[in-house]
Parts: C-alpha cells; structure tokens; sequence
C-alpha cells in the first residue's frame, strides 16, 4: 500500500510509508495521539468493508477520513465511537481499549467524547436547549439552572444566541447542522466525531461550518474526526486526511491534502483533484 505519511501541520515534511509501516508505527505508544487504530477491520453487516487500518488521531488535530460514496467512512466512524465492535484490531482511546474491559469503565470513557450525526438527529419534540441539555440530564449532576446556562452558553458557541427556545422544525438546515453540533458539545469533549458535517448543505453553508469547527478547535482545543468526501471541506479544515480505498478495501494514504495532492497514490490524486482551485 503506498501512502504519504504527514505531520499534523500542513507545511512539515512527509515521508512515504506503506500499511506495514503503519502498523509497526502504531504499536509504539504515542503521547500525541488521543485514538489509536491498530490492524482494524471493520463490517458492514456480514461484508467487511474495510480492514488492515492503522492510524492516529493526535490531540488538538482534525484529520479527515476520505474516500468516494461506499467506501465504509461512516462505517469506520461508528466503530471509532463504540457502537459497533470491530472483526478484528484495536481502538484504543488514550491507552484503552474501547471494546474490551468493563461496561461501566468503557462507558466513561465514551462519554468524553461528542458525536454529531449526518443528519442532525435533534429530538424534533424538544427545543433546542432540550436537545443541548439532553446528554447533560442523562450523564452530569447538575442542578436545572446550571444546565440552562451551559446550554445557552454552547448555543453561543455555534452562533445560536437566542436560540433556546425554538424547534427543530424553526431552522435551517444550517442552522439544524449548527444545534446538532451544539449537542455534541454538551459534555465539554476533548474529540469531536462528525459525520458528513456538510451533506445537504449549500456550499456557503457548508463553508461557515468548516469555519466553525476549526474555531472550535482553536478555542477549545478539541480534537476533530471529520468524515467526508467534499473536497472544500478537506482542504479547509484538515490536518491530515485517511483516504479508504473501496477497492483496495484499506487506508491508501495519510497525510496533509496538499502533499497528498501533489505525492499521493495516483487515486487520491484524481480524488482531490476534483474542483481544486490552486
């Protein structure tokens, strides 16, 4: 499997690597990263879509996972957050292996992160400080007044001041986008997992909430796992970008969009290349 294996910023150097590499790289314990992806193979029903995977997502990073329509994104994203448990390979959340250990310790550790959904998934009966204040009844003891005001404080985050009160059906579905996102931060995470942010949005749209999540990034220090195949997207927000391949059937490469722009595997060249603006 050839590969650009980058650094997390966009202008450090890269060198090639191959899914040996990887995996030997991963069995090393790095302080950087927050999620390590040992030998993973990972299903879709009785069909394994994807497997031989090995990867990290580092503190304080967005990294992208990539590839076209069916390659098992999504699919790769709900092991990574725990609900589905993998054919083979390791997850391991800051060292733990998290699919294996004790319910009670495994779902601790899952509450520290956030997941926003493709499509929103907002209780349409609640109001959105219900929606934002939802995890909080179920997993913080606070008292009521308390989880008004950090629900009206991530509404702020997002750019839905004043916005407590209304409906689902009220919004946009930007604005929908926004208050799914607000959700995910109810628990203050320190690794965000979002599904296809910017399906069913209008490029503007999509270009605001690109914008969003790195200032949360930069303001809060959260790490990102972005799954998506809009390349405005990738080059805006990623760090480092994971291409699966859905013939190949693994990663093909990992590195920064622009290096793997210009040095990557002729097919995620010709991925990337796909309405890029120099």
């Amino acid at each position: 499997m050839a590969g650009i294996e980058g650094e997390a910023g966009a202008g450090q150097g890269s060198g090639v690597t191959d899914a040996a590499a990887t995996a030997a790289g991963a069995e090393a314990h790095d302080a950087r990263a927050l999620v390590e992806v040992r030998g993973l193979a990972v299903a879709a029903g009785n069909l394994v879509v994807q497997s031989g995977l090995g990867f990290d997502v580092r503190r304080g990073e967005v990294l992208v996972v990539m590839g076209p329509s069916g390659c098992g994104k999504s699919t790769l994203l709900r092991h990574l957050v725990g609900l589905e448990r993998p054919v083979a390979g390791q997850v391991l959340y800051d060292g733990h292996d998290l699919h294996r250990g004790d319910p009670a310790e495994l779902a601790a550790l899952r509450r520290r992160f956030g997941v926003m959904f493709q499509a929103g998934a907002l209780w349409s009966s609640m109001s959105l400080g219900e929606n934002v204040m939802f995890p909080m009844r179920l997993f913080a003891r606070l008292p009521a007044a308390e989880r008004r005001r950090r629900a009206r404080f991530k509404l702020a985050l997002v750019g839905l001041d004043g916005g407590f009160d209304l409906m689902p059906a009220q919004l946009s579905g930007g604005m929908r986008k926004r208050a799914a996102l607000a959700r995910a931060l109810a628990l203050d995470p320190e690794l965000l997992f979002l599904d296809e942010p910017g399906s069913g949005l209008d490029p503007l749209n999509a270009a605001r909430l690109d914008e969003l999540v790195l200032n949360l990034r930069h303001h809060l220090g959260t790490a990102v796992v972005m799954v998506t195949h809009e390349n405005a997207s990738i080059f805006a927000v990623a760090d480092r970008a994971l291409y699966l391949d859905p013939l190949a059937h693994t990663m093909t490469a990992l590195g920064p969009p622009r290096e793997l722009l210009a040095h990557g595997p002729a097919e995620v060249r010709s991925f990337l290349q796909r309405g890029v603006v120099a």
